[in-house]
């Protein structure tokens, strides 16, 4: 959505992100790189989903995928365990569901609904998965999945007693040019940063500032001299 201009997370297709995850790997030197699969790409069958985790693995380097879900998805983790892919959950506001969800809600506000992603959270680790992303959620949910399950939870609106935090690069230096949500809390205006640059440069160009005499390339004297046109800048 920051990158591409999509409205949601629904359009990206598997070949985009087989893009997006090469560039990455490219740059990584430490990091693991997790591959987040697009909606559609996990949903036809197990033989599917796992065809296309492992293009993700193959073609793009990644080392593992990200699915959205709950229980409904953990006979999938076991597929692709048994395939030698790590497995990241993500529980709580999957982006992926927001048009069954109404939009982008906080989860789990209900016993029923807490109860719901408790189990979802200990199906997830049975079926194999290495780690939790828990979205949209309260703290206090989101503590006590990590605090029941035996592998890392990552948080990205789900308060600061998860294992590790993610938090949007554009949404932390302030380019969306959009209100942030609630958890966003930013570290730089590159917005502003931007708005500006390009506000000065569009200036300097209907100005005649830019570019100057010294940033312009020059004939030597001798042929400038020799086709008769103008010497603009004589050198010292």
């Amino acid at each position: 959505m920051v990158v591409m201009g999509y409205d949601n997370t629904l359009s990206v297709t598997v070949d985009e992100m087989l893009h997006h995850t090469r560039a990455v790997r490219r740059a990584v030197r430490r990091a693991i790189v997790a591959a987040d699969m697009p909606w559609g790409s996990y949903h036809l069958s197990l033989d599917n989903a796992v065809a296309n985790a492992v293009r993700f693995v193959k073609e793009a380097g990644a080392q593992a995928v990200k699915i959205e879900g709950g229980a409904s998805r953990a006979e999938l983790v076991e597929r692709l365990t048994s395939a030698e892919i790590p497995v990241i959950g993500h529980l709580g506001l999957t982006p992926q569901s927001v048009h069954r969800m109404g939009g982008y809600k906080v989860q789990g506000k209900s016993a029923a609904a807490i109860n719901e992603l408790l189990h979802d959270a200990h199906a997830l680790e049975s079926a194999g998965a290495v780690m939790l992303v828990l979205e949209g959620m309260p703290r206090e949910v989101a503590a006590r999945i990590t605090t029941e399950v035996g592998i890392p939870t990552i948080g990205i609106g789900a308060g600061p007693d998860c294992d590790g935090q993610i938090l949007v690069f554009h949404d932390l230096v302030n380019l969306t040019f959009s209100q942030p949500a609630k958890f966003v809390r930013q570290y730089g205006d590159a917005a502003a940063l931007f708005r500006n640059a390009v506000e000065g440069y569009r200036r300097d160009v209907e100005e005649r500032a830019f570019p100057a005499d010294g940033e312009s390339y020059h004939l030597p004297k001798d042929v400038a001299a020799a086709l008769g046109t103008p010497v603009f800048r004589q050198k010292a």
